[in-house]
């Protein structure tokens, strides 16, 4: 139980105040723990964080699957993927995660976050493969750069509106995608 509250401080914590705010005095704080307490759960933010993507990262893929899942063809998969997680970027679970730099984490995490990202691409090899695309691994990775451009861009609190971020990327998804 005490895990899960320093989970659900951190998430918050990142999310208000970005990496800065994430401190084991202020998951004290916030958890009405002693901080030497907070020592005996994580060793560090990294641990912290590390832990933040192993609860939620599942999660998020999981909801891109079902939106894909419910789409009936190709096409309507791979706008499926990109919306769903452009929709997950106000998710406090999402911003907590993205608000710390992977330079932060040590080697170990930075490769469980990778391999959770490649479970993700994952997903849409299919639906490119099935449009006909030679190389739809490649094609997916850079599918999701424009993912990850557009996600950088909505939290950054650009001057589009996220909802024009997710339609430009959304075509050019669809469009990118149709000319392999």
């Amino acid at each position: 139980m005490q895990r899960g509250a320093l989970l659900e401080a951190a998430r918050s914590l990142l999310s208000e105040g970005g990496t800065e705010a994430l401190t084991f005095p202020a998951l004290a704080e916030r958890t009405g723990l002693a901080r030497s307490s907070v020592y005996e759960y994580f060793r560090s933010r990294a641990a912290v964080v590390e832990e933040l993507c192993a609860v939620d990262f599942p999660v998020w893929a999981a909801e891109v699957e079902a939106a894909m899942e419910r789409a009936d063809t190709p096409e309507a998969k791979i706008e499926a993927y990109v919306r769903r997680q452009l929709a997950l970027v106000g998710d406090r679970r999402h911003r907590a995660v993205v608000a710390i730099s992977a330079g932060e984490l040590d080697a170990g995490a930075r490769e469980k976050i990778r391999a959770a990202h490649g479970g993700l691409i994952a997903m849409v090899v299919e639906a490119l493969g099935a449009l006909g695309h030679q190389q739809p691994r490649l094609t997916a990775m850079l599918l999701q750069g424009v993912v990850d451009a557009a996600v950088r861009r909505i939290e950054l609190g650009a001057a589009e509106d996220p909802e024009a971020i997710t339609e430009a990327a959304v075509a050019m998804a669809l469009d990118g995608v149709a000319r392999h």
